[in-house]
């Protein structure tokens, strides 16, 4: 198709609202514009063309025979491109709104919130889906991530959500409430890790700590985790802002505390066009947004 020789699309809408209400003030209503407007769009089109489309007949306007001919492939024209819209519109209203997030995270945050969404759009399917694997995003897939970091994802757009400290920590009934000033005494003790991440581990060689004996690992879903935490289980690293009550009411002890400017969860969407459904669910989540850890305050 040659788009050059093509009349412009807008004055093309200007007149098939025309035809069909075969009055300018009623067509300019239709479209938001003036009735001048709707004039002006005409006649272009009727110069582009070489034809006279319409004529004024009383106070309105009667189509000649070719704006009757145009009026016919306008309407099938864009009659196609409606029903093509719509159908579009449809298929992405039905699909479920797919986010993904770490277990503990949908247990400690999300979950305890998610009911105020729900009752404020019941119309949105939502499919959560609470892993440790960092999942890609992919057309058709996960729409919305909410992850642990400190917000740099190259090619994605991301902003903060819930700004806390990193700490490692156990139950008080485990470790005791002696002083605790050597990292590498955890390897002492069992560990609990989130299944899909090793958090303890790399946080123990940044300390520059080599285990000289077999660790005695558990691995296990995040809540589970949480869980054996707070039994006295073994000793782990997790997001602050989780068992900030459990710390305070002594159960659990820090041990050691990571606090790094920007990390906490971040909102994460692949760039570009986001349908009605995510913009509804990301803006629900910015208005539960910490950005300031009162840990680092």
């Amino acid at each position: 198709m040659d788009w050059r020789s093509m009349p412009s699309l807008s004055a093309l809408r200007a007149f098939a609202a025309l035809s069909e209400t075969l009055s300018f003030s009623a067509a300019g209503r239709k479209l938001n514009v003036s009735h001048a407007a709707v004039s002006q769009q005409v006649r272009g089109l009727e110069e582009v063309l070489g034809v006279q489309l319409a004529v004024r007949q009383g106070r309105g306007v009667a189509l000649t025979a070719e704006g009757q001919a145009l009026a016919a492939g306008l309407d099938d024209g864009f009659s196609t491109i409606a029903r093509t819209v719509e159908g579009l519109s449809a298929a992405s209203r039905a699909r479920p709104l797919h986010v993904t997030m770490t277990p503990a995270f949908a247990v400690s945050w999300l979950m305890p919130r998610i009911a105020e969404f729900r009752h404020r759009h019941p119309d949105i399917e939502l499919m959560l889906n609470p892993t440790a694997d960092l999942v890609e995003f992919a057309p058709g897939g996960v729409d919305l991530a909410i992850r642990f970091g400190d917000g740099h994802w190259p090619g994605l757009v991301s902003e903060p959500l819930l700004l806390t400290n990193f700490v490692i920590v156990a139950a008080t009934s485990l470790v005791g409430t002696d002083p605790f000033p050597d990292p590498a005494r955890i390897t002492d003790y069992p560990w609990l890790q989130e299944y899909g991440t090793n958090e303890l581990a790399i946080w123990l060689e940044r300390q520059g700590v080599v285990a000289t004996r077999h660790l005695n690992v558990l691995h296990l879903p995040g809540h589970l985790m949480l869980d054996a935490l707070k039994r006295g289980e073994g000793v782990t690293a997790t997001a602050r802002a989780f068992i900030e009550g459990d710390i305070q009411s002594g159960l659990l002890r820090v041990l050691f505390e990571d606090a790094r400017d920007g990390s906490g969860y971040h909102i994460v969407t692949p760039p570009g066009v986001q349908r009605p459904a995510l913009k509804a669910f990301a803006s629900w989540l910015r208005e539960h947004r910490q950005l300031v850890d009162p840990c680092r305050a």
